[in-house]
């Protein structure tokens, strides 16, 4: 029976615009060719092209696919090949991406004789030996070892296999006998038979079986339908010393606040319904990780952390080290969220303070916070615990974003890559959290100021600012709450709430009595 080609239904992407990112819907559907299939699908089945894989999935949804989550795929195979260029340019072997631009390097020559001295060094000089290379799809020696713990298909491996050079093997994992007789089928269907080895057994056994220092994974990518908790203890156990550790999260509603109780069970921290609940939740999956690292001697880097769509992604590496891991509870805070105003403040979990060459570790001081709020007068919530240091590895995340620059069709959400990290790289990385706009104006019950105002304030008393990919009116400042409650009291004298209206319990109408401390006029 003839099979069918399944399009990509269109999903939300990411435009730089100047220094801020608009989003638009929609985006082209490139049809890739693909060469002819080696065994035939069967009667209701439907083959899905992405990226360079093509897929056979079942009709009847056996084996799920979430068109929306290609984006999540792109960004962990561009993850994973400057992983792969890092770690194997130390052993001296370059990685070799079809169609990716080399990076340009300008020569100066400074010595006083010019152009033809030059000409005579280079003659002189031998030649530089040959370094070896890694080529996509073909296994490297010394290349990467991944794991793909919960493949359903196999579609993520297989792109893996097809795009991603310097892998010396992968391995596709699931524990349902039917996803891993497709995961079979696809690696022959796609012929990556000499990299991809299909696996049926519990995750955590996997990895647990694995965990030994000679035979951890380099690569561990965890996307569970729901929560990966229940993977990351074995999974911190058996990815090699500096390893990758990839997780998404889809359950947001108890991330984001819907059921704390249950994050708490989960993930060791309390969620908060507050507006920065999207940057919460990875800071709660952050601690979760480096808690459960912790117990084995270890402790988590990030690398890359993202909030997008209906999910999270965070890309973390793992190390081995009994001093760095003392410095864990200085890296988690609990969170004092308002009720009324959203005014919230960071209580670190601990303090470490540097004494030349030693280092003393104590409990931390607080709370910051009175029984209730200084401006609103309404009662606290406590969150967290919560990762309470920089959420990106600029250096980092600035090389991913040179290599897509450099193959921008390599990928279909090339754009959206580029303007998602554009934005990460931007963001104030020792400022947890962040307000947003449309929340302040509707506590003092006045109208929104624009991005660029707000920024324009916050820059002229001083302070630093920024804008979240997590939330596209969200601002991230070191300013303190009292002076950002100021600013919003000038921009009601300008724009006059109904303060008749208000009762004497609200927040705006205590936040609104007191006077302003600055004089600021919109421009």
């Amino acid at each position: 029976m003839q099979s069918t080609i399944c399009r990509v239904i269109p999903q939300p992407r990411a435009v730089i615009v100047s220094s801020l990112i608009k989003y638009s819907t929609g985006r082209r559907h490139l049809t890739q060719k693909m060469e002819e299939p080696s065994i035939s699908e069967g009667a209701g089945e439907t083959v899905i092209i992405e990226g360079k894989a093509k897929v056979i999935f079942p009709n009847a949804n056996q084996v799920f696919y979430n068109p929306v989550q290609e984006f999540n795929r792109d960004l962990t195979c561009a993850v994973i090949t400057e992983f792969a260029r890092m770690q194997l340019l130390q052993k001296g072997i370059d990685i070799v991406v079809p169609d990716e631009r080399k990076e340009q390097k300008v020569v100066v020559n400074l010595s006083d004789t010019g152009e033809e001295e030059s000409k005579s060094n280079v003659e002189n000089n031998d030649k530089p030996a040959a370094r070896q290379e890694a080529h996509v799809g073909v296994p490297c020696t010394d290349g990467l070892r991944v794991l793909e713990g919960l493949a359903a298909s196999g579609l993520r491996s297989v792109r893996f296999a097809r795009e991603v050079p310097g892998l010396q093997s992968v391995i596709a994992n699931d524990f349902s006998a039917s996803a891993v007789e497709l995961i079979k089928r696809n690696i022959q269907f796609n012929g990556v038979g000499d990299l991809v080895t299909a696996s049926f057994s519990d995750a955590r056994e996997l990895m647990c079986s694995k965990k030994d220092s000679r035979n951890r994974f380099d690569v561990i990518d965890l996307d569970p339908y729901g929560s990966p908790s229940m993977f990351i203890d074995a999974a911190v156990q058996s990815v090699s010393e500096g390893g990758l550790l990839c997780v998404t999260c889809t359950d947001m509603a108890v991330m984001a606040g819907n059921s704390g109780e249950t994050c708490y069970s989960k993930y060791g921290a309390m969620s908060l319904k507050a507006r920065f609940c999207h940057e919460m939740a990875l800071r709660i999956l952050l601690h979760s990780l480096d808690l459960r690292a912790n117990c084995y001697q270890r402790y988590i880097v990030p690398l890359l952390c993202i909030s997008a769509d209906f999910y999270i992604r965070v890309f973390v590496r793992v190390f081995t080290g009994q001093a760095k891991v003392k410095m864990s509870a200085s890296k988690q805070a609990l969170v004092y969220n308002c009720v009324g105003c959203g005014t919230y403040h960071l209580q670190r979990m601990g303090r470490a303070i540097s004494h030349g060459n030693n280092m003393k570790y104590s409990p931390g001081t607080g709370p910051p916070v009175g029984m209730s709020c200084e401006f609103c007068s309404q009662r606290h919530q406590v969150g967290g615990p919560l990762w309470a240091e920089s959420l990106h590895d600029t250096e980092f995340v600035q090389k991913i974003i040179s290599a897509v620059d450099r193959n921008p069709k390599r990928f279909k959400t090339s754009e959206r890559i580029l303007g998602m990290l554009s934005m990460a790289i931007e963001e104030l990385s020792d400022v947890p959290l962040y307000y947003t706009l449309d929340n302040l104006s509707s506590v003092v019950r006045c109208s929104t100021p624009s991005l660029l105002q707000f920024r324009s304030a916050l820059l002229h008393a001083g302070y630093r600012v920024s804008l979240s990919h997590a939330c596209k009116s969200a601002i991230k400042t070191d300013a303190p709450p009292a002076l950002i409650w100021d600013i919003m009291r000038c921009w009601e004298k300008q724009n006059p709430a109904k303060r008749e209206k208000l009762s004497a319990t609200c927040p705006a109408f205590h936040i609104l009595s007191k006077e302003p401390r600055l004089i600021y006029t919109a421009q």
